[in-house]
This record gives C-alpha cells, structure tokens and sequence, in this order.
C-alpha cells in the first residue's frame, strides 16, 4: 500500500491512525488500542512454507498437496501492478487441492493477469488483472474449460446452470448404465455364469448369436453406450485425472479413472480384435455410477443444508437518500460523489463513510465495529457506512472515496475466502502412494505373465483384473458418505455445514476463538440490575417508550414485564405506554393500573426528558442531571462508576428535581456459554475472546478459568489480523455471529456462525449453526471427531479388501468379473457402514 498521506497505516490492520495517537515502545502506530493489545500479545507471526503446506494438507508438509508458491514456482508472492484490480469468480467443479493448483496455473498464464488464487472450499478464485488489458468475462471464460465453470459471484442463473448440468450428468449415467445392465443381466451374465434358471438350449442359442455378426453389432453397441456414460457422466472424473496427472499430485480421481478408463479399453479392443470377446464394460459403468451417485448424494445433503438458511438478513444497501436544493432524490450508491449530503433516519442503514453535518442521533456501529452499545453522533463526528441509526436522525457528508466500511469488510472476506485453500483430503494422500503402487504391480505383472508365454491377452486380462480389483470405489466412498452422514446428523440438531472438508479442518484444533457480542453474549439489550421501586420504573418506561434508543427500548420492555404482567388491550393487543389512560388487564385477567400519561417528551445525547402524569421526569447519565441542576446522591454515583467498571450501562432515574434510583442495562449472557468454553477447555484447546466492545464490557470472560486471553477493541480488520496471527501458532477455529466477524471468519482454517447473524457471516463461514444454541459448538466438535473415526473406518474396510483381492488378482485366480463383484461387495458395506448415525440420537 502506497503510503502518501501525513499519518502511517495501523501495523496490526493497516488502517489509518489519522487523529488517533495509539503508539507502543517501539514505535509502531496503531489505529485503536485493541490492535495494540494484540500486536503486544502476538507480535508479527511469520509462517513459514512448512507450516502453510501443512495447514493445507491437513497432515504432513510435501505429500503432493499444492503448496504456497506462485505459478512460477517462486516462494515469494507475486508482485502486484498499483492499477491491477481484484477480480472475484465462483468457480464450479473445484473439489481438491490439485483444482486450486490447476485453476491458479491457467489464470496467471492468461495475458495481463498478475496474480491468482483459489479455494476449493469457497468455490472462489481471486484473479489480479488489468482491467484494460481483459475484462472479466475473458477471466471468467479463460478459467472455464476441462469441466470447470467460472462465472461472476452473484450470476445466480450461471450457479442454477451448473447445478442442472450436474444432475443431467447423473441422470445420463443412470437411464444409459441401467440399458447396459439389462443386456448383461439378460444375455451376457448367463454365458459367464451358466445361470441355473436357463436351460441348455436357451444357453446355447445365446452363445451362438454372441459369436455371430449381429453378436458383434450388439457388443458395438454396449460399447457405444458405455462411451456416453465414460464420457458424459464420468466428465469429472475424468477431469480430475488429468489435472492430478497434470500437476504431478495423484488423488482419488485418478485411481478411479484408471480402473474405469482400463476397464473400457480393454473390452473395446477385444470386441474390435477378438472372435469369442469378454467384455467388461459392465465395471465401467458401475465404477463411474457408483462414486458420482455417491458425491451427488454428499452434494444434495449440502444444497438441503444451505436452504435453511435462506431467512438470513442482508445488511448491504444499494441506494441513498441524497439531498438537493428542492428536497431529496433516491440514487444508487455508485452515483454518489465526495460531498453530497445524505439524510439517514431512524431505522435506516448509513450507505457509506463520512461526517455528520446535521442532526443527533445514537448509531448503532455493532454490525460493523462489534461494539453492542450504540454511539451518539453530533456534527463533526465520523459516521460508519454499514451502521444503523437508532433513534432520531442525521445529515452525513459523503467521505472522499463514497465507499463503505460494510463494502471493505465484505470484499475483505471475498479476499480471504480465495486464499483459504482447502486441506488434501486424507483419500487424496492416500492415492499419492496407492496409484503408483497399482499401476506399478500391474505392469509387473502383465510382464511377468508375457515372460512366461502366456500371451497378451492373458497378460492383459490378469493387468486389468489388478487394476479393477484395486478400483477405489469403496475407498472415494468412505470420505463422500461419512461426511454426507456428518451433514445430515448435524442438519437433524439444526447445524448447517456448507463443505466436505469441515470435518478434518475441525480436528486437532489449537485455539477457538470467540466473538462476543451476539456470541457468548445475545447481542441485545436487557435490563440486568435495578434499584429503584415500581412506580417510578413505570413513569421512566413511559418516557422511553417514545425513544428509539436500545437502552431505552431495554427499560420499557422490563419495566412493561414486570412482576410477570404487560399492559394490554381490551382487544388483547399490547398497550403502549403513553397512549393515554386505557385501562389494562395482567395476565389473569385482573385490572392493572392505567398506563401513564407523556405530556411532553425531549430526548438529549445523555438520556430523555419529560412530564408523565403531570410528574417532571429525567432518565439518563448524571451528568444530565447535572445540567438540570438536580440532585444526585453519592451513593447513586458510586454504584453509576462500579457499573460502568464491568462493561454495563448504568442509567440514573429521578423526578421532582432529584435522582432516586438505577437500572443497569447490559448485553445479556448467551445461555451454555460456560458450559461450551469449559468443555473446550478441558479437551485441550485454549479458548480465546475477541470483542470489538470496551475492555470492561469484556471482564467476565477475563476472569474465567477456561479462558486463556481477551482481545477487547479491536475492528473487523484486526480481527482478521489477529485470526491469522493464532494460526501461526496451530490450527485456529473462530465462531462468531455478525458481519464484523466475517473477516476474521473467513482468516479462520474453519469459521462457525451462529445462525441469527447476518448473511455475510454465513457466507464466510464454514459451518451455522441456525438455532443459536451455543452448545452445538461442542456438537461440532464431537461430529467431527465422529466423521474422523468413521471415514478411517470405511477406509480400513477398503485397504483389508484391496489386500485380499490384489494378491488373488496377481496369481490369476480372479478374473475381472469376479473382481467386479467383490468390488460392488466392498462398495456396499462402506454404504451401509456410513447410514448410521454418527451420534447416538438425542
């Protein structure tokens, strides 16, 4: 970043310090103290290429993973042009590391592109071009090819598109197998079996009109339709070979590939070369049918998972209300220039940056900043595009670039989800050693066998039933089917995982990182403590019932709830107070006292004022008492600082010209959140709080037991920083609900959302969890080590299997039919092993 400005970037985030003077000992400026407090506690981590490529890989660093070097080859990150721009593309069809490889190496070989990078996790790529020298649609159909499909972000129809295509694949593959498969259930299987249910004259007539010339036209054929099911259905297998022979990384792809395409070429040869052929297209298509019905199947669990989240709340806007010389005019935000004047009302989201020039006004900055409690904004002071205007309203000037805080968080996020490359699946590392091994016994073999006289097509029968019985079918099974189990048991206690590698990303986690407002807390304003009696609680609620503030919305809710009775109607709707001397019911239906009378209302930056019931009323800091020239006792500040020492708010309440009383209002403590962060601890895992809310809002979490450190005051930029800086020192999980949190979600090696944040969280993060149960964290957990076990399982079934059948193979005593079936055999019980629960149900 070029730095021309007076005041230097913050070191931790790199935002600017411009009129904050936050500096440490060495000299290092930073733009808050909670990026202070960080740099201090984690300094600059450097991590190394070791650790990058263990952290991508899952396990062990130089297992054929793709590493962190550029598409020359260099360690050092390319150098990026100042008038290149970042480009962000969906790109459908990417499942593996050796995809983010293969993607990068095109992108960066188109002309004018500087720089790439992709996560199959996201299904993202981060392309760095010029834009003068090729547009996005050249990016986008550069990167497409070879199965893949790259298109714009929000281009739903393009997402519908690949959708339909993959599922038009499946159903190819089935409506043709199934065709192949009745031939060889009803003419080809009785010749090799000599079923008992046909007899000899039945058998025979069969043999014969095999060995004739419509036998040969009915073998084409077979063929004919195996090549439509190899190459339609099988498209992405056969995709994810070449990319994996490509980029020198054996995975699952190829190692399925090999025995389905071997498979097809010796049965094409034979029926083309032979009189009497054996053809074994039936394990082609059964190969191809089987694992891609198995991956729709983990992908179909996904696509229900994503569906219910579809109630999230959007928090961008695309329009402003800017003002002119006669009123004011909707225009969209791009049209807004440096300067204009916008009004943003109550309830209303700021569009972008820039100053208040008009109005006050309590701006809820939580969505962007993490901070729960909502700041007074005056002219002069500095106003956040994204943040919410509670009550009252405001004239903003438009900042110098017209672009939001909301709109830098959200491309921050696209940024960091194009560099979280996914972990090498342990299948993957598995072939890197499996797929030589097979390929390598089968040539030995095949020579042995022509050293021996046995000729060639002995030699490449006993090659080929190697190669088949050592298909992978069970083996690309067992990771597909026990996640999909994992997803859809997490699904049944309403968490919503959104990729395949959340399940060994979560293993062995070092720290979880928690948000705190909306997170360990509920986000919403509750009255906690109250030292005051009933009848003035009523006359301040109905004052603030005509505030739009939090804190004053908090207090007229308890004071409406009190003792368990509401002020309703005689309709049974609720009265609001101040509408007048309606007489209301509680909830037995007795008479409750008439709600008060607002004869007047005036709201003030520390509090309101008013007359309720011809009595003069004042809700607010003391210091607004002061103004008034109130009294207010000693012992009501004291208890007004030791609440605001721990993170509350405080709000004195007095009539008549004196305070008498107190309630303290505070962002009320999620349910569980002991129990979660207890849990975590005790398994090993240091448990870190990262708030953007005061230090002493943050001091029950610091004097916990299973909480290691708390990052108080620190934005969305430095919490993403400071994700980045904990997984240098091991595998980090974050949790968290907002938008703010979305960057350090995404920075994560895994991010979980609690579902009732906003949908920029959700998109950042790996795993919802949708009822806001903060115990499902430990869920996750417990599904993850779950899904470990039983992929190992599925898997150990697989390497018994291959270790009986190979050894059978190699002597020639089974024959590629034979292998068929014990290949479907194995296939079946990895199937019925991954239907069970991960978890005993609940």
């Amino acid at each position: 970043m070029t730095d021309d400005r007076p005041f230097p970037d913050c070191t931790l985030c790199d935002l600017p310090t411009e009129g904050v003077d936050v500096v440490d000992d060495e000299g290092n400026q930073f733009c808050c103290t909670g990026c202070r407090g960080v740099y201090d506690a984690l300094g600059d981590v450097d991590v190394d290429a070791e650790t990058v490529a263990e952290r991508r890989d899952g396990s062990n660093a130089g297992d054929g993973s793709a590493d962190s070097t550029d598409a020359d080859g260099t360690d050092d990150a390319p150098e990026i042009p100042a008038d290149h721009e970042a480009t962000f593309l969906e790109v459908d069809g990417m499942h593996c590391a050796t995809c983010e490889a293969f993607i990068e190496t095109v992108a960066t070989r188109t002309e004018g592109v500087s720089a790439a990078s992709a996560s199959y996790v996201t299904d993202t790529v981060r392309i760095d071009h010029d834009p003068g020298a090729v547009s996005t649609d050249d990016l986008a159909e550069a990167v497409s090819g070879l199965g893949y499909s790259a298109y714009s972000r929000d281009d739903a129809f393009s997402r519908r598109q690949a959708d339909n295509m993959a599922t038009a694949r499946l159903a190819v593959g089935v409506l043709v197998g199934m065709a192949v498969m009745l031939q060889y259930i009803v003419l080809i299987y009785p010749t090799y079996f000599a079923f008992p249910f046909y007899d000899e004259r039945t058998l025979e007539f069969i043999n014969e009109a095999m060995a004739s010339t419509s036998g040969t036209y009915f073998f084409i054929v077979i063929g004919v339709l195996t090549t439509i099911v190899l190459a339609v259905t099988g498209k992405p297998i056969l995709r994810g070979a070449y990319v994996s022979a490509r980029t020198r990384s054996p995975n699952m792809d190829l190692l399925v590939a090999i025995a389905a395409v071997s498979a097809y070429l010796y049965s094409t040869l034979a029926v083309a070369l032979l009189d009497d052929p054996s053809i074994y297209y039936d394990v082609t298509i059964a190969i191809i049918v089987i694992v891609t019905v198995g991956t729709h199947y983990e992908t179909a669990i996904k696509r229900r998972a994503t569906e219910l989240l579809s109630d999230l709340t959007a928090v961008q806007v695309d329009t402003a209300r800017r003002m002119t010389g006669d009123g004011t005019e909707s225009v969209d935000i791009d049209a807004l220039d440096s300067g204009d004047r916008l009004l943003v009302r109550a309830g209303e989201r700021v569009p972008v940056d820039g100053e208040a020039v008009d109005g006050d006004a309590a701006v809820d900055e939580s969505v962007v900043t993490g901070e729960s409690l909502p700041v007074r904004k005056e002219p002069g002071d500095a106003v956040v595009g994204g943040s919410v205007v509670a009550d009252g309203s405001l004239t903003i000037s438009v900042g110098p670039d017209a672009t939001s805080s909301l709109d830098r968080v959200a491309e921050m996020v696209w940024d960091l989800q194009s560099g979280n490359h996914g972990v090498q699946k342990l299948a993957d590392r598995l072939a890197t050693v499996f797929v030589p091994l097979v390929l390598t016994v089968a040539v030995v073999v095949a020579a042995g066998n022509l050293a021996l006289g046995n000729g060639v097509a002995t030699a490449m029968l006993v090659a080929l039933t190697v190669l088949i019985v050592s298909c992978p079918c069970a083996l690309g099974l067992a990771t597909p089917l026990a996640v999909a189990a994992g997803i859809r048991d997490a699904l049944e206690r309403a968490i919503v995982v959104f990729d395949d590698t959340v399940f060994e990303r979560i293993r062995d986690a070092d720290t979880v990182v928690f948000d705190k407002t909306g997170t360990l807390t509920t986000g919403e304003m509750r009255l906690l403590d109250r030292d005051v009696d009933d009848d003035l609680l009523g006359l301040a609620s109905a004052l603030e019932s005509k505030s739009a503030h939090p804190v004053g919305r908090a207090i007229a809710t308890a004071a409406a709830e009190n003792d368990g009775s509401r002020p309703v109607a005689a309709d049974g709707g609720t009265v609001t107070a101040g509408d007048g001397d309606t007489a209301t019911t509680d909830r037995t239906g007795t008479d409750a006292q008439p709600a008060p009378t607002v004869d007047s209302f005036e709201s003030h930056a520390r509090g309101v004022a008013g007359v309720v019931d011809g009595v003069e009323v004042i809700v607010g800091h003391p210091g607004l008492f002061d103004e008034r020239g109130w009294t207010v006792p000693d012992r009501l500040r004291e208890s007004v600082a030791a609440a605001r020492d721990v993170g509350r708010v405080p709000v004195a309440l007095g009539r008549d010209g004196a305070a008498e009383g107190l309630v303290v209002v505070g962002d009320e403590l999620r349910d569980g959140w002991e129990g979660t962060l207890s849990s975590l601890a005790d398994s090993g895992v240091e448990v870190v709080v990262l708030t953007g809310d005061d230090e002493r809002a943050s001091t029950v979490f610091a004097d916990h037991p299973a909480v290691s450190r708390v990052f108080a005051g620190v934005p969305p930029e430095g919490k993403a920083e400071t994700v980045e800086r904990l997984k240098g020192r091991g595998r980090t999980v974050m949790v968290g609900d907002g938008t703010n949190d979305a960057p350090a979600l995404a920075a994560a090696d895994l991010g979980v959302a609690l579902g009732g944040g906003t949908a920029m969280a959700a998109d950042a993060a790996d795993v919802a969890i949708v009822d806001d149960d903060l115990d499902s964290v430990r869920t996750v957990f417990d599904l993850s080590r779950a899904a470990g076990r039983r992929v190992k399982g599925n898997i150990a079934w697989a390497f018994c299997y291959n270790a009986i059948a190979i050894p059978l193979a190699v002597t020639g005593l089974l024959n590629p039919l034979f292998a068929a079936v014990a290949m479907g055999i194995s296939s079946l019980l990895v199937v019925t092993n991954s239907s069970r629960a991960l978890l005993p149900q609940e």
